[in-house]
C-alpha cells in the first residue's frame, strides 16, 4: 500500500506515472468517470485535440527552446543574451542529468513531457477500444471515432519519434501504465523503435483519409504517416546508427549499429511514398509550389522595397495557402507571430537581434558561376569566377535564398540599407550586444517589407516536414545503395528551379561524393532555421568525422575557411572602411572582414550528441542505462 501511495505522489514528475488529460485526471462538477467520457463521441474528439495540441508544443521549429529556435545552439545561429541566455547555456554546456537543462527552456521537448503526452494517447487508444465509442452522431457514422484513433497512433508514433531523435535508445511504451505497475522499463535498440513507429504509422495511415480538407485540414492524413515512416527509417540509417564513429561507445545495442546498407534502401522506399502519394481524387498529394510570376519581387504591399533582391515566391511560401497544402506533410498551427518578429529585427527597426546568422550557415549559399551552374563560394574556381570574400554578397550572384534569408551590410529591407558599420545596427561586442555580434540579421520567415508596429506578422512557418526534405532523403538513399543518376539529379534541380537556383554541375552525375555534397548542402539551405540542423549535425557524427577534424586542426585562422562543422567555432562578417572597398553604405566605401565571434562553444562527444537522462528519473527506472559520456 506505501508503495502504490508513494507513486501516486509522484505523478507529475515520473516518468510514466503522469496525469492524463483534464478529463481524466479530476472530477469535473458532473462526476463524469471514464465510462462516461468514452462512450461518448465528443469527448473522445476533444480527448484527441488535445493531444494534437500537446504535439505542438513538443516540437516547435521556430521556439524549440521556448524563447529560441535550436539554431543558436549550431552552425547555423547565435543568440541574444536574453531570457536567461538559454542558447548559451547548451553551448557551454551548463546543464546534464543533475542540474537539469538550461532554466526556462522546457516546452514539452524534454524525456518527461514526452512520456506524458504519450500516456494520453495510449488512455485514448485503450479507452476506444474497451467501451466501443460510437461514432460521431453529427456525421451520420462516417468513421469519425475509426480517423480520431488512427490520429492517436500517428500522434503516439510521432512522440517516440521526438524521442528517439533527441535520447536515441528509449522505451517504447504502448500501453497505459498503472499507478501500482512495477517500473520496469528498459532501453529498445534504435532500430526496434524505429520498427515500432513504422507500426504505429501503419496503424493510422489504415484509418486516415489521404486528404484532409476544409474543416480536417491540418489533422493527420496518409501522407502525414508516410512521412513518419521515412524520417524514422532515416534516422536508422544514418552514420550515428549505421555505421558512423561513435567514441567512446557505452550504448547498450552498439552490436547492432554496424553499416547495413539494407537500411538506405528501406529510406529510398519510404521517401519514394511520400513524393509519390496520392490526395482522395488519386493526383499526387505533394507538388513544390512555384506560384508568382519569375520576376516579382513585391513586398507584402505589392512594392519592390528590396532592390530586386527578394522573390515574392520565396517569402509567400510561408503565408500562401496553395503552399502549406501543396508542400507541407505534416505540421502543426501557427508557431509565433508579431512578438517574435519584432524580437528579430535590427535595433533600429525595434529589435534585438534575437537569433544572429553566422558565416558558416552563410558560406553554404552558393554563387552562380558564368558557365549557368552552382558552386560553393569555398570552391577552387570562386576567386577566378569573380568571386571576392571582401565583396561576398555583390561580387558574384548568389543563390536568391541567401537574399531571403539573411540581412548583410548594404542589404536593402522596405528601402531601407543595413548598415553594421554605424549607429544602432552596427557589429556588437558579443551575444550581450543588442545589435547582431555576428555582423547579420534573419530575414528568413518576414513578410518581406514589414516594419514593427504595422500590424500582425502571424508566422505559420515552418513545417514540420515539407516536401524537400523528402526529395533530398530520396535522393541520399539513392546516391549511397547504387550512386548517383539523372533521377536524382533532376530531382534535386526542381527545388533548386524553384528558388530561381541556377543546377548543379553535370558532374555530380557521376561521382558520388560530389553529389552528395550537393545533397548535403541543398539540405542546410533550403531547410535553413527550421530545427533540422540541430538534429543532422549530430545524426551525421560531424564533431567526430575524419574531413572535418582534420580542418579542425588544420585551423590557421578567420580565414582558412571553409570552418569545420564540428559545433566548436563561431564566425561572422565586420565592415572595415576602405576608399577601394566595393560596399558602399551612407557614402562610404566597404570591405567585408572575416571575425571569430565571442561565443564561447563546448560541444564534447559522445555526451553531446544525445540529450543526458535526468538523473532523478534514472532513480524511478532502475532498469534505464544513462546515455553515452554523462
Amino acid at each position: 500500500m506505501n508503495k502504490i501511495y508513494l507513486l501516486v505522489m509522484l505523478l507529475l514528475s515520473s516518468l510514466f506515472i503522469i496525469s492524463c488529460d483534464d478529463y481524466l485526471d479530476r472530477t469535473p462538477d458532473d462526476k463524469k468517470n471514464e465510462e462516461d467520457i468514452f462512450t461518448r463521441y465528443g469527448y473522445v474528439d476533444n480527448l484527441v485535440t488535445d493531444l494534437y495540441a500537446n504535439a505542438k508544443s513538443a516540437n516547435r521549429p521556430l521556439l524549440f527552446f521556448n524563447h529560441f529556435s535550436a539554431s543558436a545552439i549550431t552552425d547555423e545561429c547565435s543568440a541574444s543574451s536574453h531570457e536567461n541566455s538559454i542558447p548559451h547555456q547548451f553551448n557551454i554546456g551548463n546543464y546534464g542529468p543533475s542540474q537539469g537543462m538550461p532554466t526556462g527552456s522546457s516546452v514539452g521537448q524534454y524525456w518527461w513531457d514526452l512520456y506524458t503526452k504519450i500516456r494520453k494517447a495510449n488512455i485514448i487508444i485503450e479507452g476506444v477500444a474497451k467501451y466501443n465509442t460510437p461514432d460521431n452522431p453529427e456525421s451520420g457514422g462516417e468513421g469519425d471515432i475509426n480517423r480520431r484513433v488512427g490520429e492517436t497512433y500517428f500522434l503516439r508514433g510521432y512522440l517516440h519519434f521526438l524521442l528517439l531523435r533527441a535520447y536515441g535508445e528509449v522505451p517504447y511504451v504502448d500501453y497505459v501504465v498503472q499507478p501500482n505497475d512495477e517500473m520496469n522499463f528498459s532501453k529498445l535498440s534504435a532500430h526496434e523503435v524505429v520498427e515500432r513507429i513504422c507500426q504505429d504509422a501503419d496503424e493510422a495511415y489504415a484509418r486516415v483519409d489521404a486528404f484532409n480538407g476544409g474543416s480536417r485540414f491540418g489533422r493527420v492524413d496518409k501522407g502525414a504517416c508516410l512521412g513518419l515512416k521515412a524520417m524514422a527509417r532515416w534516422i536508422a540509417a544514418t552514420p550515428m546508427w549505421n555505421g558512423g564513429n561513435f567514441p567512446n561507445d557505452t550504448r547498450m545495442f552498439k552490436d547492432e549499429y554496424g553499416y547495413n546498407a539494407a537500411r538506405w534502401e528501406a529510406v529510398k522506399t519510404a521517401a519514394k511514398a511520400v513524393l509519390e502519394a496520392r490526395d482522395n481524387s488519386g493526383a499526387l498529394r505533394y507538388s513544390l509550389y512555384t506560384t508568382s510570376d519569375a520576376n516579382d519581387f513585391g513586398d507584402l504591399n505589392g512594392n519592390n522595397t528590396s532592390k530586386s533582391k527578394v522573390y515574392k515566391r520565396l517569402w509567400n511560401m510561408a503565408y500562401d495557402m496553395q503552399a502549406i497544402q501543396q508542400e507541407w506533410v505534416w505540421f502543426v498551427t501557427r508557431d509565433k507571430d508579431t512578438g517574435w518578429s519584432g524580437d528579430v529585427l535590427p535595433p533600429t527597426q525595434g529589435g534585438h537581434a534575437r537569433q544572429r546568422p553566422l558565416q558558416e550557415q552563410v558560406d553554404e549559399y552558393e554563387y552562380i558561376a558564368p558557365d549557368g551552374y552552382g558552386y560553393p563560394v569555398y570552391s577552387s574556381r570562386s576567386k577566378s569566377d569573380g568571386y571576392d570574400d571582401e565583396n561576398p554578397y555583390e561580387s558574384v550572384k548568389r543563390d536568391p535564398r541567401f537574399y531571403r534569408d539573411i540581412r548583410y551590410h548594404g542589404s536593402v529591407y522596405n528601402n531601407a540599407v543595413l548598415n553594421t558599420a554605424e549607429g544602432n545596427d552596427a557589429l556588437g561586442a558579443s551575444y550581450l550586444s543588442t545589435s547582431s555580434h555576428t555582423g547579420y540579421y534573419l530575414r528568413k520567415f518576414y513578410k518581406d517589407g514589414w516594419v514593427k508596429g504595422n500590424g500582425s506578422h502571424v508566422i505559420n512557418a515552418p513545417a514540420i516536414w515539407r516536401l524537400p526534405e523528402f526529395i533530398y532523403m530520396y535522393c541520399e538513399a539513392v546516391n549511397e545503395t547504387t550512386g548517383p543518376n539523372q533521377e536524382i539529379y533532376d530531382l534535386l534541380n526542381t527545388v533548386r528551379a524553384r528558388s530561381f537556383m541556377v543546377p548543379i554541375p553535370p558532374a555530380a552525375k557521376t561521382d558520388k561524393a560530389v553529389m552528395n555534397d550537393y545533397i548535403q548542402r541543398e539540405r542546410r539551405v533550403e531547410l535553413f532555421y527550421e530545427n533540422h540542423r540541430i538534429w543532422h549535425t549530430r545524426l551525421y557524427l560531424e564533431a567526430d568525422d575524419a574531413t572535418e577534424l582534420a580542418k579542425e586542426k588544420s585551423y590557421a585562422g578567420v580565414n582558412s575557411w571553409p570552418y569545420p562543422k564540428t559545433q566548436r567555432w563561431s564566425h561572422g562578417m565586420k565592415p572595415v572602411e576602405d576608399p577601394n572597398g566595393k560596399i558602399e553604405v551612407n557614402g562610404k566605401k566597404y570591405k567585408m572582414q572575416r571575425i571569430e565571434v565571442a561565443d564561447q562553444r563546448v560541444f564534447e562527444t559522445p555526451k553531446s550528441y544525445l540529450f543526458p537522462i535526468m538523473q532523478d528519473e534514472l532513480k524511478r527506472t532502475p532498469g534505464l542505462v544513462q546515455n553515452p559520456g554523462w
